[in-house]
């Protein structure tokens, strides 16, 4: 499934932080300040098909040496688990290992 490019403004279902749009092309999933995300997407990045649409737990993080930090968010609901890549603007620190 193609990436479909979506910048758009969303409120944190998690920490209620409200959450503006990237700058320069780049893409955001996730709240930078909680880290957490939201199950909106089913086949690919874009998408927003899933009928699930319950909130993501970041329940990892991962230094990939090409795209930098990566958070791995597992669906509170299904289960289902995502990679995304951190933005510039992500506080990492906020992350706990539970």
């Amino acid at each position: 499934m193609p990436f479909i490019a979506r910048q758009e403004p969303f409120t944190c279902g998690h920490c209620s932080a409200v959450v503006t749009p990237l700058p320069h092309g780049t893409y955001r999933n996730h709240c930078p300040l909680c880290l957490w995300s939201k199950h909106v997407d089913d086949q690919g990045p874009g998408d927003r098909s899933s009928l699930c649409q319950e909130l993501m737990e970041p329940v990892a993080l991962d230094q990939d040496g090409k795209k930098g930090w990566m958070v791995l968010h597992r669906c509170t609901a299904c289960g289902k688990e995502i990679r995304n890549k951190c933005a510039p603007d992500d506080d990492i620190s906020a992350f706990t290992y539970r």
